[in-house]
């Protein structure tokens, strides 16, 4: 009889094995699955999920729109005195602005009192020795460019500008 037992107490240590190897097997596929969505969940945030895939598109677009042909507006010639040195000098003078989008032209015509204001003012302060030589046209462009980006409201956003393009300049 002593031979029966053990051969009974065999048995059901194989059948306790298995049943051990099926927990950890489930266990271990939990772990799997909460590592799997855990990496996942890390990806979408480095990478930018949801709402922030929208802002790269409409960020895409710009550069889309500035790599496409450009867009200009052309502003009406201004005539001015200028600071006097060796008598009464004038300056007549017509640009063109380039703007980054259609936006920043409907923004520049809907302001263009305030546009032409901002030029005439900074052109009559200058004297022709200033802006005669290629250097000094230079300078004006950029103090027009920094006028014009200037916001036209109280706490605006400032226009995208690239570029002032002198397209005639006479200093009589």
């Amino acid at each position: 009889m002593k031979a029966n037992p053990k051969a009974k107490a065999e048995p059901k240590v194989e059948a306790a094995a298995p049943v051990n190897s099926k927990k950890k097997l489930i266990i271990i596929g939990g772990l799997v699955a909460v590592l799997a969505a855990g990496g996942g969940g890390a990806w979408v945030m480095l990478k930018g999920g949801g709402d922030h895939d929208e802002a790269p598109a409409k960020h895409s677009k710009k550069k889309e729109a500035k790599a496409g042909p450009p867009i200009y507006v052309t502003i009406e010639p201004f005539t001015v005195n200028l600071q006097p040195e060796n008598g009464e000098q004038y300056l007549q003078v017509a640009f063109t602005l380039q703007v980054a989008g259609l936006e920043d032209v409907d923004v520049i015509k809907n302001n263009m009192a305030k546009v032409r204001s901002r030029v005439l003012l900074l052109l009559s302060s200058k004297k022709a020795s200033e802006i005669n030589t290629p250097e000094g046209k230079q300078q004006l462009s950029e103090e027009i460019l920094e006028q014009i980006k200037e916001p036209f409201e109280r706490r605006g956003s400032e226009q995208e500008v690239t570029e002032v393009l002198f397209t005639s300049f006479i200093i009589q």
